[in-house]
């Protein structure tokens, strides 16, 4: 399937208009009569086609060559070195915010359903999931850092010797802000799988018994609507990476949101290629972490 994937996005990238021969030199020198662009793409490899392209490409990647950038160089594993950490504490932290609040804010609206507290969670839910993200980024930085002064605008930190706490101050909007929309969707899918579990027979069996309700609903309930609720979370980790790439655009964060809207733009098919790869198999894992967690809390699954 990741070959598949490779193979349609290269394809893709090829039948797009334009070249990275536009982006990265000037149009008075390509309209130059002294400039030979047929020599110039013949030095790259760009005149060859698609599929020879594609298999210098695939060689070099199963060698461990990630290869360089066509627009200004730089060697692609070191732009993922050096922008892949920024990204990946972005998206965790807004895993752990999602996660932790996405599923109490659930269970206790599942709890006190059609209650105050119920009514108030099912409007930010209903907010998370219908306002944009960049649209409740730049209200954030109008709130929080313009107005209010509490949280610096955007980047990673002041200074590159600053220091734990400063550094955290930067992480805390976006990873909030990325973590809002997944908050909303994975509390409301908690409320509905807790409301079903709730309306099972053995819950009521477990109430005639005597148990109290705590116990009810946390060891008979939550622990079988738990399942599904993990499952959800294991398919946002490639959301989590394709959402900071619009993130790192408002906050100005430097991870590889912005090296991937630049690489697209210019049409820097080694850079565009292993970002892709990278997305892809994220979604891959998932898929397989999934059918592991199907397996490990599911035991009917892990009998047949």
């Amino acid at each position: 399937m990741l070959f598949l994937v490779l193979v349609l996005i290269f394809i893709g990238l090829q039948l797009t208009p334009g070249d990275p021969l536009t982006y990265m030199i000037p149009p008075e020198v390509l309209s130059s009569a002294n400039f030979d662009l047929a020599a110039y793409k013949k030095a790259m490899g760009l005149d060859a086609p698609v599929y020879i392209q594609f298999f210098h490409w695939f060689t070099d990647l199963v060698q461990g060559k990630l290869g360089y950038s066509l627009v200004d160089g730089s060697n692609i594993a070191k732009m993922i070195s050096n922008r892949l950490p920024a990204t990946l504490a972005l998206a965790a932290a807004a895993l752990i915010i999602s996660s932790v609040l996405g599923i109490l804010l659930g269970l206790l609206s599942s709890i006190r359903q059609n209650s105050s507290t119920d009514y108030a969670n099912t409007v930010i839910g209903i907010i998370g999931i219908s306002i944009p993200e960049f649209f409740i980024g730049i209200c954030a930085i109008q709130i929080f850092a313009i107005k209010l002064g509490w949280l610096p605008i955007g980047g990673q930190y002041e200074y590159a010797d600053s220091g734990i706490i400063d550094r955290l101050r930067h992480l805390l909007m976006p990873s909030l802000v990325l973590g809002f929309a997944l908050t909303a969707a994975l509390m409301r899918y908690t409320r509905g799988t807790m409301l079903d579990v709730l309306g099972k027979d053995y819950i009521k069996t477990a109430r005639s018994k005597g148990l109290p309700e705590w116990k009810v609903n946390l060891k008979h309930a939550f622990r079988n609507a738990l399942m599904p609720v993990v499952l959800l979370l294991c398919f946002r980790l490639p959301l989590l990476i394709g959402g900071t790439v619009i993130i790192e655009s408002v906050f100005g964060w430097p991870g590889m949101g912005g090296m991937i809207l630049n690489a697209v733009s210019a049409k820097d098919y080694p850079v565009v290629m292993i970002t892709t790869m990278m997305t892809a198999c994220m979604v891959l894992f998932a898929s397989f972490l999934v059918d592991l967690l199907t397996a490990l809390l599911d035991p009917r699954v892990r009998f047949e």
